[in-house]
Parts: C-alpha cells; structure tokens; sequence
C-alpha cells in the first residue's frame, strides 16, 4: 500500500552525502555516453521483442516483414503476429515504460526526493478504484472499458491531490506528497470494500492489478490514448526549465521569472496524464517511475534535462526487456509484467544506492517547503505526582497516568461496544455483565465463547502494532517511521502465505515473526547496517517491499478463486475467525517484550538527540538501536500472523498517544492502549456499517487512516 512511501520526503533530509560529487564536466560527458549506450540498448531490446512471443516468427522473417521483402505483408498470418500483435505490444512497451520513466523523474525533481514514485500523486490508487467500480457497479467486462475506467479514477484522485496541495496557499513538494499519500490510502480502502464484497470483481481485479501487456492487440487502444501522451511528454519537456530554475528554491525561482506554485501544477499534470495514460494501457506497474528516475541520477547527475531524457529511456528499456521475460520464463503462460519489474528492478535500485556516486548525487531538501511551525506560548507544567511509604517515596507523571486512565476506561467501553455489536437482543448492561462473567448462562456463552476470543485477538494485534510504531518512530526520529518501511508487514505477509502454500493450512503464526525478521536481516545486510544511514535503509526497505509483494500477488494469482479471494481478505488486514488461541502467542509475546520495552524506554528517549549527545550520557545508541529494532520487528510480525497487515495502527497509535501524553517521554504504554483501542474500534465499525457484510479491519483503518494522515502531517502544533 501506498503509507510506506509517504515519509521519504523527511527521512531524505536527514542524510549528508558523504562523498564529494563529481565535476560538472566528467557529469556532462558522461551522461551523454550513458545516453548513447541507452538508446543502443533500447533498440537491441525493440528487435528482441520484435523477434520473441506467439506465433513461429522469427528475426528474419520479421525483418522481411518490417522491409516489405519477399511478399512477406501478403503472408495474412505473419501480418497477424508482426502487425497486429508484435509490434502494437512493443511499442505501447516502449511508450508505457518512457512515461512512467519521465513521470517518476518529473516528480523526484519537484519534490526534491529521489524516492519519490508515480503512485505518490494517487494515481495507481485511482485508476484501481475505477477498474474496480466498473467492474462491480457497472459491469464492464472489455479491455477498452476497463482503460476508461482507469484513465478516469486515475484523472480524479490526481484532481484531489492537486486541490489539496493547492489548498491554503500550499503547492509545496511536501503537500504533494502527503496528499498522494492520503487520498491513495483512502481510494485504495474504498477498492478494498468493493472487492471484499463481490468476488466476480476480485477475481477480474486480481489480474488486471498484476499489469500485462498480453491484452495488447491491434492498434484501436494505443492510438486512442496517444494524443494523452503526447500531451503528457509535451507538457513534461515545457516545465524542464522552470524546474531547473525550481532546483534553485523557491525565492531565485520567482527572481529568475518563474511562478513556483505553477510550476508543480505544470509537472502534477504532466505526471498525471503520463502514468493515467500508462495504468489504462499496461495496469498498476509500479516501481518503474522510481527505479528509472534514480538510475537517471545516479548515473547522469541532477541536471533536469538530461535526468528526463535519460529517466524516460531506461524506463522504456526496463519495461520492454520486463515484457520479453514474461513471454518467455513461464511458456505457455505470461508471467505478470509488474512481477517481473519488481524482481529485476529492486536488486538493481539496492545495487545503485550501495554506490558511493548515488549517495552524492542524492537530492536533499532545504527544508523551506515544510510546513512553518507555529511557536505556542509555553504551557505552566504541572507537577508530578509523589507517592511516599515511609523510606520509599515513586514519582508518577501526572499527564502521562491520566492519559492511560483515560485510555484504559476507553478501551474497557470499546471492548463491551464491541461484544453488543451484531447482538440486537443483548442490550449494553448485560453485556457488560457477560464481559465478566455474570448475568445469565446464555448471554456468557455467547459473549465469551464467540466475541471475546475475536475482541481478545484485536487487542493483542492492536497493542503490538502500536508498540512497534513507538519504537520505530522514536528511533529514526520521524512520527511517519513504521515497520512498514523496513519491508516488515510485506515480508510478514508474504512468509505466512508461503507457509499456506507449503502446509495446506491457514494460521502459522510463526511465520509472520519469521518473515518479518528475515525481511529486516535483508535489509539491514545489504544497506550495511540500520544506524546513520537511514536514506539507504529506506530505498532497500522499499526494494524489499517491492520483491515481498512480488511474492504475494504471484501466490494470490496462482490459488483458485475461493482460495485467493479468503486469503485477500486476510492480506487486506482482518481478524474474521480469530480467537484466544491465535491471540495467545502475541499475549505472550506482549509479556515478555513489554516490560522489556519500558526497561529500555529511558534510554530510547536519549536517542531522540544525536548519538553523540546520547553517548555522552553514558547510552550504547548501536545496542540500544539494535535492541529497540528488534522488540520492533517481532511485534510487527506477531501481529501480521494474528490478523494480517493492518494499515496506519502502527503510524497512529503513537501520535495520538504523544499528543496525549506530552512529548516529555515515550509512550510506549500509550501507544501500546491506543492501538488495541483503534483495532476494537475499527473491527467493530467493520462489522456494523454495512448490515449482514463484514469489512475487514485493514480496510477500515486504511480508509480512515488518509485523512489522518493529513491531520497529523499538515498540524501546525509541536506538542
């Protein structure tokens, strides 16, 4: 899902390139011999998927075709497999694949991150809500149905995104990105619902969202969407120059002649119809925009020009040598598309960032696009409360214990809600009774036999959850830090659906730890540790996130409809069908690692400051970063193996808590009350705002979580 990239924007800012960058002339020289070697292997990629695919046409015969020679146009059946299927497919490839090249480096350039990506603006979101609202609502069932669906729904999330970027005299990159993030994570909830409840829509759904050029045929599709994309490529080579000038910031831009605000409406629009334009045509390929534009980068500089240029080619390439993979790994059958740009790019884009030269060539934010903060007045501070036995005497922090009060009474209320929900005959009071035990027979059996064992699993996912956001967040000193980043929930998910596959069976709870950890060791091993260098620890966890998800759709593909559409529901985040014994590993994973969390909660505070302060202080940051990630992960992963990847609980729970509790210590008891509580809460409205159809919990909280989104990153408070 589209929350793992919405908090690049910060953590670029927090690495230094560490090592001088190339002269402009070695830049220069070399981005044109790049250039060149591009455009010679894009053409070596065009003969091989000229050459490869259905139909015993070889090069020769090919070529003969392309030269009119021999008579070979007369051959109606050569016509057929050159003309109507080879070359419409590598050319919408190469088409395609440029776009969401010159898309993604478009927008890495206006929002001055290199980890930006085409679906940041919503548009993937978009365009899976309108296939998805075709299908179910209205039926469609042709190709060309489905690309106006999608060009629609793509067109209209990117419509919000710029509304709500251009709100209250916004434009700013940092706008951009959060409202991408936020109306991608909403549209994407909204698709969830509608799949959930019709499986003919899940099942179409399912393939078209894996992207494939196979539905390719004849030229009535690509030539109906080419004046689109023209329009895109016209309006991205226009804005090349204000955005040189918008590299500068915002104050020389406007000196040099140049509107900034215009400028990112100009490059949202272009991005817009170049990636609308390419999900119509080829499906949701995402990853491309951001693998193209940071190979651009790394190996041709910063310059916007030449970055476009080059962006747009090793996307064209990527894509076209993806496509002939997926002809020719699986025959008879095509592998998806998406799948095998993934599996090639991800270890592609870790082998760049490993790389000293892209390291200087990273672009870093100033800083005079965040949101301004608003200096308070300062509070009167009110003083703790002192508890005295005779010698003994314990210091209680009085806004902290009144806010886990406080969430304490409300997750208690949440929890007998939830017990009454879909219970018309049971009112409030006896439910509360059965809660505990009393009341009549009956209405205990029904409560603790078929509710609590549910509402018990909720709280333990939802404990852990938040917990696990509290760590992350308050080691990589970023409120938008969650397990999510580090490939923690794909790699938890993909491992418990492997282990569906291997056993025959559905609830290996050790699998989502397992995964988790091995998504992280990954990570970790190949970024060359989790410490200072958190930019690489985010392109990998993104790389990785990529090669996990990967590996899901490929599973979810490959299972019948049934199967599939059970095990979407779990992928989408639910706690249907859990009970006290899914629950009790993560209660017994909470026992042990809860206190261990508040042992080291003093020490993680610390971390807040740089290392060298906390050292100075007399704290270990190495260990107790390695400690604090680890408590992270196998929290994370316990509670995917409980009720799958439940969105935004682990971004927040700690928020919410912080506001609560004051930013003097870390909420890790907080965090740990608030997301139980938002799990109960999100479960129960699941079950009840639709009569007799349960919507998952993740969905709910995906829903919800856009606008939150938005809350927490555009508030002007500090706390």
């Amino acid at each position: 899902m589209t929350s793992s990239h919405v908090d690049v924007h910060e953590a670029s800012t927090a690495t230094a390139p560490d090592a001088p960058p190339p002269p402009a002339r070695a830049l220069r020289g070399g981005a044109w011999a790049v250039a060149a070697g591009a455009v010679a292997l894009l053409l070596a990629l065009t003969a091989l998927s000229l050459s490869v695919g259905a139909g015993e046409a070889g090069a020769g015969r090919v070529l003969d075709y392309l030269l009119d020679r021999h008579g070979a146009r007369a051959d109606g059946r050569l016509a057929l497999v050159v003309g109507e299927l080879r070359l419409p497919r590598t050319l919408t490839a190469l088409l395609v694949g440029a776009a969401l090249g010159v898309a993604g480096a478009q927008l890495q350039s206006v929002t001055r991150n290199p980890l930006a990506e085409t679906g940041l603006l919503g548009v993937n979101a978009g365009a899976s809500l309108g296939v998805v609202l075709g299908i179910a609502v209205l039926g469609v069932q042709t190709s060309y149905g489905y690309l106006a669906f999608a060009f629609g729904g793509a067109v209209l999330a990117s419509t919000l995104v710029l509304l709500i970027a251009g709100s209250r005299g916004g434009g700013s990159p940092m706008r951009l990105v959060l409202g991408g993030s936020a109306v991608g994570a909403t549209f994407g909830g909204i698709t969830g619902v509608l799949i959930v409840n019709s499986p003919e829509a899940y099942d179409r759904y399912r393939v078209w969202v894996l992207g494939s050029l196979a539905g390719v045929e004849g030229w009535t599709t690509l030539r109906r969407l080419a004046p689109v994309l023209g329009a895109g490529f016209l309006l991205a080579l226009l804005t090349t120059r204000p955005l040189t000038a918008l590299a500068l910031g915002d104050d020389l831009a406007r000196g040099l002649g140049h509107r900034p605000g215009a400028t990112r409406a100009a490059v949202a629009v272009a991005v817009t119809l170049l990636t609308a334009s390419a999900v119509a045509l080829a499906g949701p390929i995402s990853f491309l925009g951001l693998l193209a534009g940071f190979l651009a980068r790394a190996l041709a500089g910063p310059r916007i020009g030449r970055l476009t240029l080059l962006a747009g080619l090793f996307g064209a390439a990527v894509l076209t040598g993806a496509d002939v993979l997926a002809r020719v790994v699986a025959r008879p059958f095509e592998a998806p598309v998406s799948v095998i740009v993934a599996l090639v790019g991800a270890p592609a884009l870790i082998a760049i960032v490993r790389s000293r030269r892209s390291a200087a060539l990273a672009l870093n934010d100033p800083g005079s696009d965040a949101p301004p903060v608003r200096r308070s007045e300062p509070r009167p501070v009110r003083p703790d409360l002192v508890l005295r036995h005779g010698a003994w005497s314990l210091l209680v922090p009085r806004r902290p214990l009144l806010a886990g009060l406080a969430l304490a009474a409300g997750l208690l209320a949440a929890v007998v809600v939830s017990a009454h929900a879909g219970q018309s005959e049971l009112g409030l009071g006896r439910t509360f009774q059965a809660v505990f035990g009393h009341g009549e027979r009956l209405d205990v059996l029904l409560v603790q036999k078929f509710r609590l064992g549910r509402i018990v699993a909720g709280l333990a996912a939802g404990a852990a959850l938040g917990l696990a956001g509290c760590l992350t967040q308050t080691l990589a000193r970023n409120r938008l830090a969650t397990p999510e980043l580090l490939g923690v929930n794909d790699g938890a998910t993909a491992a418990v659906l492997i282990s569906a596959t291997a056993s025959g069976t559905f609830g290996a709870w050790w699998a989502g730890p397992l995964g988790a950890l091995a998504a992280v060791l990954v990570v970790a091993l190949v970024s060359g540790g989790l410490g200072a260098r958190g930019y690489r620890v985010l392109v990998v966890g993104l790389a990785m996130s990529a090669l996990a998800s990967a590996v899901i759709q490929i599973a979810l593909a490959r299972r019948s409809l049934n199967s599939a559409g059970s095990l979407y529901v779990w992928t989408s985040g639910s706690l249907n069908g859990r009970d006290y014994a899914i629950a009790a590993p993560v209660l017994i994973g909470l026992a042990v690692l809860v206190p261990l969390a508040l042992a080291v909660a003093r020490r993680l505070a610390v971390l807040r400051f740089d290392d060298s302060v906390a050292a100075s202080l007399g704290v270990d940051p190495a260990r107790v970063r390695l400690l604090c990630l680890l408590l992270a992960v196998t929290l994370a992963g316990l509670a995917v193996g409980v009720c799958g990847p439940v969105g935004f609980v682990a971004l927040a729970a700690p928020v919410i808590a912080a506001r609560l509790a004051g930013p003097a210590r870390v909420p890790v008891l907080g965090s740990a009350l608030t997301g139980a509580l938002l799990v109960v809460l999100a479960d129960t409205l699941g079950r009840v705002l639709i009569g007799g159809v349960e919507i998952p919990v993740g969905i709910v909280t995906t829903v919800l979580g856009g606008p939150f989104l938005l809350w927490v990153l555009l508030s002007r408070r500090t706390n």
